[in-house]
């Protein structure tokens, strides 16, 4: 990972230690293992101890929701990360929201490369600085970028409701999420 603050960590205990009433455990750092294989492997030798250890993830830092929960990290965990350390902090940041919030993955069945491929398609960019609302900041662009006003006369050009364009344009064909904006295809 880039920074270890942001580094995926998971607190592993066991459900026998915890129905003890204990909350025995280390914390984890992912990125000092390859795979989920070298990641269990261990966090079963850690909890040595106990016959037949139940692994318990009880706490975890830096890592979605949609790749954890108590008792499972999934099995595509490792390739996310490894792409994420790939991509630029922005282009991360935003592709975390389009797997979380846009294209639910990996619960919609692609492999990690078709989802980066599909983000790629799908994200337009980061809109939050001159305007206050990055739906109109996108609508400005996407006008631009068309050249939809091209050939009008710029007498009539001021005219142009870029407010109704924009909610027109997320109504059906855009969304947005904190200032990331993705197509809808």
């Amino acid at each position: 990972m880039k920074s270890l603050e942001n580094a995926p960590r998971i607190y592993v205990g066991t459900y026998g230690m915890y129905n003890s009433g204990s909350l025995f455990g280390k914390w984890f750092d992912l990125t000092d293992y390859a795979d989920a294989k070298e990641f269990y492997q261990d966090c079963y030798e850690y909890h040595r101890n106990e016959f037949d250890p139940e692994l318990m993830f009880q706490d975890w830092e830096n890592i979605p929701d949609f790749l954890i929960s108590e008792c499972s990290l999934d099995d595509m965990a490792f390739e996310y990360f490894q792409a994420l350390d790939e991509m630029d902090d922005d282009t991360a940041e935003a592709f975390k929201i389009y797997c979380e919030q846009v294209r639910s993955w990996p619960g919609n069945g692609k492999a990690l490369d078709e989802q980066i491929e599909s983000f790629q398609e799908s994200y337009r960019g980061y809109f939050r600085g001159s305007m206050k609302d990055a739906k109109i900041e996108y609508a400005y662009q996407y006008v631009d970028e068309t050249g939809m006003l091209a050939n009008t006369p710029s007498v009539l050009e001021r005219y142009f409701d870029y407010d109704a364009f924009a909610r027109d344009l997320f109504l059906e064909g855009y969304t947005e999420v904190d200032g990331y904006v993705f197509a809808d295809y």
